[in-house]
């Protein structure tokens, strides 16, 4: 498997500024959350890099990075028929091609010095020759924000575990994911939620772009996990679960979790933990 491009899901109303702001990354940087992410997916190797967009916002993500050697294709989704139908905007872009894509609301903290949470994926997804989603292991009472999996343990080898997809389900009540999302091997009220990323085959983009005008004409939206569950059932579908964390910035004090956890796995680790220790201190008197 080749991949030499990366779709960027960033066109959402409710989120849509969440990727200019700023953050002091783990080298102690200033840097917008975009421009952290895309230094993720160069770790990889990739270069060519897609960006779906809200119409409009083109000019404000050019200037919040500032440090990029990247070539950046933007578009704009004009209609809004879910993320899905933002990912099948890039059809021309990924020309038939497996491509790696990322959502842009989610900061990735790699847990492995040597490589990035995104190069983890790749590797393994070259490795096995397949699509993979990084997925994360998560208590039930989080899973109402995640797409989740259902899958068996296909190969845990040197710390690397992963699993064998079965089905795919948006954000599952905790009754459904007992019903139905149980993985062999996990602690009890623990699942397997997807983590932000992922390396899609071809197929994937001809099924999304396929679903396109059904989903207009129904005045539905075009999920991503309903397409997962039916490559799943297609072709070889995996997930790794990823040595490190991934982090929502859209939820509540998600940017204050983001800088924290950059914080504590940059370089003055130290001393940002001697200040936390300080300002616990002090909050209690």
């Amino acid at each position: 498997m080749k991949l030499t491009k990366a779709v960027i899901t960033a066109a959402s109303t409710d989120h849509r500024t969440l990727p200019i702001q700023t953050l002091v990354d783990r080298d102690g940087e200033l840097r917008s959350v975009l421009e952290i992410l895309l230094r993720e997916v160069h770790s990889t190797g990739i270069e060519d890099v897609c960006l779906i967009i809200h119409p409009g916002d083109e000019d404000a993500f050019r200037k919040s990075i500032t440090d990029t050697s990247m070539r950046l294709t933007f578009i704009e989704q004009h209609e809004r028929f879910g993320y899905g139908h933002a990912i099948s905007l890039a059809a021309d872009f990924t020309a038939g091609e497996p491509f790696f894509h990322a959502v842009s609301d989610h900061l990735f903290i790699s847990g492995d010095p040597e490589r990035s949470c995104a190069r983890q994926l790749i590797e393994s997804a070259k490795a096995e020759d397949c699509a993979m989603s990084g997925v994360q292991s998560t208590h039930e009472t989080e899973i109402q924000h995640y797409g989740t999996i259902a899958g068996t343990l296909q190969r845990a080898a040197g710390g690397e575990s992963i699993y064998q997809i079965r089905e795919v389900l948006e954000k599952p009540t905790p009754t459904e994911a007992e019903q139905k999302l149980i993985v062999p091997g996990l602690r009890a009220g623990r699942y397997l939620t997807l983590f932000g990323m992922h390396v899609l085959t071809p197929l994937v983009m001809e099924m999304l772009t396929a679903k396109v005008e059904e989903t207009k004409r129904a005045g539905g939206t075009l999920q991503l996990s309903p397409i997962l569950s039916e490559l799943a059932r297609r072709e070889q579908y995996s997930a790794l679960k990823v040595l490190g964390g991934r982090h929502d910035i859209s939820q509540k004090y998600g940017l204050f979790h983001a800088q924290l956890a950059l914080a504590l796995a940059g370089s003055e680790r130290d001393e940002i933990l001697s200040d936390l220790l300080d300002i616990v201190a002090r909050a209690r008197h």
